[in-house]
């Protein structure tokens, strides 16, 4: 009987040391020498494949200074891993330690936060519709009747139910896996209008075949608090990702990256998005926080 609960009480501290080091970022990336970087696909030029296991992207160019932090504060060289995510397993990838930080295009909500932590806010999102040139839609309104496309697990449709210009507009709602599945059905004459983060829309249309094809119309749906994710209760990354975030916007480093990203050629077709830095974003950086989208909701 003692032996019996001597090991329990083994397997009860081993348990308890594995779950602390599973919140503790630094420590868990410092014993095994490598970092897990979560990254998108198609999330326009926050983070994008170039293939072959590349990325690249305005948040992957954060996440990689945030690493390299890392490195400095664990005492070596990391193994940066890239793992894809998707809208729909980012959240979970993150919480059960697959992920260590998650580089992508992800909303800080207050939702959210109750799952998982956001590093300052880097970027401020306006959720827009893109259609087809040729399309005549121009507003909300018109999508009465239309197909409209979003990606599985985002909420840019249900931000578009709760606009009060939707009110007695029924449309059918068409699912893309990814933000490139999405585009495709707007692409292939299966959607008539693709809602979704402005920046992914102006992403897609930019590295598509015909950009001129495609415009970005209606009234803004949302404005939404982009930032880059990591575990909760992990006070130690928090900090140390807060204060290199906070240093690049303090000399000026992360405007540059921005413009890098949105405003020059990107590979790797060598297009321009072309999205200049919104007002809410420089605002954003000029007070750096993570307050989640419920505390830029109009009142």
């Amino acid at each position: 009987m003692k032996k019996q609960l001597i090991a329990l009480a083994v397997l009860a501290a081993t348990s308890s040391a594995v779950f602390a080091q599973a919140n503790d970022t630094l420590a868990k990336v410092k014993a095994s020498g490598s970092i897990t970087m979560g990254v998108r696909d198609s999330s326009g030029a926050l983070s994008y494949t170039l293939g072959d296991g590349k990325y690249a992207g305005y948040h992957v160019e954060v996440c990689q200074n945030i690493i390299a932090d890392i490195s400095k504060a664990v005492g070596k060289k990391l193994d940066v891993k890239y793992t894809p995510v998707t809208s729909q397993n980012r959240i979970p990838l993150v919480q059960n330690g697959t992920v260590d930080i998650e580089c992508g295009s992800t909303t800080n909500n207050a939702t959210r936060q109750k799952d998982v932590s956001f590093v300052v806010t880097t970027f401020v999102e306006e959720v827009r519709i893109a259609v087809k040139a040729n399309s005549g839609i121009t507003s909300i309104a018109q999508l009465k009747d239309k197909n409209v496309a979003t990606t599985t697990g985002t909420t840019s449709v249900q931000l578009l139910r709760k606009n009060e210009r939707a009110s007695g507009i029924d449309f059918k709602e068409v699912f893309g896996k990814d933000h490139a599945d999405s585009f495709l059905l707007l692409e292939s004459g299966r959607a008539d209008a693709f809602v979704m983060d402005g920046q992914i829309l102006a992403g897609n249309i930019a590295t598509s075949k015909n950009p001129a094809d495609y415009k970005i119309v209606g009234e803004v749906l949302s404005v939404e608090p982009i930032a880059i994710m990591i575990r909760k209760d992990d006070p130690a990354m928090k900090k140390l990702a807060d204060d290199t975030v906070k240093a690049m916007i303090k000399s000026g480093a992360l405007a540059k990256m921005y413009d890098k990203w949105f405003m020059q050629p990107i590979p790797p077709k060598n297009t321009k998005v072309g999205l200049p830095a919104s007002e809410a974003t420089k605002a954003a950086w000029a007070t750096p926080n993570d307050n989640p989208v419920e505390s830029y909701v109009k009142k």
